[in-house]
């Protein structure tokens, strides 16, 4: 059963630091890397029992000498076993050349790899520390195992991948499975880092969990263990209002798509009243769409005004198939104090008026949650998209402190964060979730968890991950409005 701290995300330079301190309190280092090349060494006969050849491929650090470990105990069991390393094997250093030296092999050039039907490779050139491009024999090397598709199990992470930002540099080894240790890096989940690593294990090589756990940060994937504790539970003595009232902000009458689905979400995530502000000319579509869901007509500030004036109006979602910039912008001003999902045209709208935003969420008292996908996202801060050396995960999280509001940055490994640096990545979303009407949907499962009273950031790392359950739940082929029927409440 997985607990919350095997769900933390260690950035590899924390992670030196995590091994220095366990040398500091007492253990071996050497002890570290044995476990860990024998972990790898189990891993790859467990796994690969048909395989003619194992073929180790190291490097100069101490990702290398997890490999020489692993083809050290591979020879003891009998298996058929190639050494390749990268550079000077004899410049090995520390606790990797005591692996080298202790394993009795004699490493080929790395270059004189020619892959063969039958290999396994077991990547251990390089691990999650990288932060340079490969050297082109490398490259030569990673062109050729994929081209007659040879199984590839990395130690620690697939070389050529960024542990913390989970971008190739230069290239990068596609793994079927991935062997780490203690914790895995944001690399891991940031796509295409969890594409190029295939399955991960993560193997316990005896760090204490107190030295894992005093470094352990703000970062981890999305799971309900993160923020079950905070959702909203319903008792005997619940009601619809208790349960939360939320307004949905519509567009013309031509486009009222894509507030109904995300109207149908909400109700679909628990709230107890969903009510869809539309302008009068779009009343009749609704009413003859709409059954349990209600509308009311709304034109313009004067409109919302009014419907603010009842106390029970206190959660909004606002953008998806709005069209109307200038209004977007107008209504945004007046809900300062309330919890509001702003989607889509309400993100779009402020692309030359950030800082308008930033101040209206942060001189307020409400509850804001951010929804961007990339290209919205890039409108409100193109600086952080244009900066290369930030992941995906440190985009947010500066976006988010900027901002003031929590941010769900979407796509296949969505990110939420919070402006007091907490992040999570979503590893639950099915494909089939690309598809239009999506991310209606998902405003509409957050919007209904904040008008039931969850913290903005809860309700939005609950919202997505609700999202992908409902999207493996309608299956392939789905469409958003198969999407929004088959959300479901937690628990």
């Amino acid at each position: 059963m997985t607990s919350l701290s095997q769900l933390f995300l260690i950035d590899p330079v924390v992670m030196a630091r995590i091994d220095a301190a366990a040398g500091q309190s007492g253990i071996p280092l050497y002890d570290l890397m044995e476990r860990a090349g024998q972990a790898v060494a189990a891993a790859a006969l467990r796994h690969y029992p048909q395989a003619l050849r194992f073929v180790v491929l190291c490097g100069g650090g101490n990702n290398g000498g997890d490999g020489y470990v692993a083809a050290r105990v591979l020879l003891q069991c009998g298996a058929a076993v190639a050494v390749h390393h990268l550079g000077d094997a004899g410049a090995l250093k520390g606790d990797a050349r005591t692996a080298f030296e202790r394993s009795g092999v004699m490493p080929l050039p790395l270059g004189d790899y020619k892959p063969l039907a039958g290999d396994v490779v077991i990547d251990a050139v390089f691990g999650a520390g990288l932060s340079r491009d490969i050297p082109r024999e490398l490259a030569l090397v990673i062109e050729a195992v994929a081209s007659i598709k040879v199984p590839v199990l990395a130690v620690d992470l697939p070389s050529g991948l960024c542990g913390r930002r989970g971008m190739p540099l230069g290239a990068s080894f596609r793994a079927e499975r991935t062997v780490t240790f203690m914790a895995r890096k944001p690399g891991h989940l940031l796509m295409p880092g969890r594409a190029l690593c295939g399955t991960i294990e993560v193997f316990d090589i005896g760090i204490p969990s107190r030295v894992l756990d005093a470094h352990a940060g703000s970062v981890a994937e999305n799971d309900p263990l993160v923020w079950r504790h905070a959702l909203p539970h319903a008792d005997m003595e619940t009601h619809k209002f208790r349960r939360g009232h939320l307004t949905v902000f519509s567009g013309p009458a031509h486009a009222t798509g894509a507030s109904r689905m995300t109207a149908l979400a909400a109700l679909k995530a628990g709230a107890g009243i969903v009510t869809i502000a539309t302008p009068k000319a779009a009343l009749d579509v609704l009413s003859v769409t709409l059954t349990a869901v209600m509308n009311t007509p709304m034109d313009n500030g004067d409109d919302l005004q009014d419907w603010l004036d009842d106390g029970r109006h206190g959660t909004f979602v606002l953008g998806p198939g709005f069209g109307d910039l200038e209004k977007a912008r107008q209504f945004v001003s007046m809900l300062g104090d309330r919890a509001v999902v702003l989607d889509a045209d309400a993100i779009t709208a402020f692309k030359d008026h950030k800082e308008a935003l930033f101040a209206r969420v942060t001189s307020g008292t409400g509850k804001f949650v951010l929804t961007p996908h990339e290209g919205e996202f890039a409108r409100l801060f193109p600086d952080l998209v244009k900066d290369a050396g930030l992941s995906k995960i440190e985009r947010a999280q500066v976006a988010s402190a900027r901002s003031g509001a929590v941010l769900v940055y979407k796509g296949a490994d969505t990110v939420i964060a919070s402006p007091d640096g907490r992040a999570l990545v979503n590893t639950n979303a099915p494909a089939s979730l690309a598809t239009a009407g999506s991310g209606d949907v998902l405003a509409g499962i957050i919007g209904a968890l904040l008008a039931q009273g969850a913290p903005a950031f809860e309700a939005a790392a609950a919202g997505v991950w609700l999202h992908g359950e409902a999207g493996h739940r309608a299956g392939a082929g789905m469409t958003a409005e198969d999407l929004a029927h088959a959300v479901r409440p937690f628990g």
